[in-house]
């Protein structure tokens, strides 16, 4: 039987989802819910040089909390890409696979996105594509509040106010990190934390995490 897990959509995804990503047979992304603000869908969490920070893409519900998580919009009107990229080659320029990484995300901040949801799974199609694996990843189209057991439901598991060391099908496994002398080890940071760091090595790491 495929081993299979939900998850919600999410920008640059922390490790723990994507260790889950290399972990199923089948990935469910959630498509049915409706936006959860103070998420990781719209967010993540990069290692600067003050220690970690948070990078939020401005969400435009428009309709409320009750707004499908396909339909949010972004306000573009704020500048966040040229704030994102500019923290993030702030906190990663000095790190052994920048140039690589850059060439990857860039992009992503200089072409206007109206929709997260979209802007969410090309990040994530980019970033798996770099790190050479293939994911059968499919669209829940059905909001389900709980699945059978033979699903792994992480969609408000994987949370930035929920503990990641609750998480008992992963080993944390820590890896080079540019400010390490100054914070020591930060675990569960972005993905993108990993891969400029790890480069290509990323992959092994993110496989050896889960048991």
């Amino acid at each position: 039987m495929d081993r299979k897990v939900v998850l919600s959509t999410a920008y640059l995804p922390p490790i723990q989802y994507f260790a889950k990503l290399l972990a199923y047979d089948v990935v469910y992304i959630e498509s049915a819910e409706n936006y959860a603000k103070q998420s990781y869908r719209n967010r993540c969490t990069i290692l600067s040089a003050n220690g970690p920070l948070n990078l939020s893409v401005p969400a435009v519900k428009s309709l409320g909390n009750h707004t499908p998580i396909t339909m949010v919009g972004i306000d573009n009107s704020s500048e966040w890409q040229k704030n994102h990229w500019r923290a993030v080659e702030s906190a990663y320029r000095s790190s052994p696979f920048f140039d690589f990484g850059a060439d990857l995300l860039f992009p992503f901040y200089t072409q206007r996105f109206e929709n997260l949801f979209e802007l969410n799974m090309e990040l994530l199609k980019v970033l798996l594509g770099f790190i050479g694996v293939v994911v059968d990843v499919r669209f829940t189209t059905t909001y389900l509040t709980s699945y059978p057991e033979e699903y792994h439901d992480c969609r408000y598991f994987i949370h930035p106010k929920r503990s990641f060391k609750a998480d008992d099908h992963m080993v944390w496994v820590e890896y080079y990190q540019v400010f390490s002398d100054r914070f020591g080890f930060v675990p569960n940071l972005s993905v993108i934390d990993l891969i400029f760091n790890e480069g290509l090595g990323a992959t092994s790491i993110l496989k050896s995490m889960n048991k």
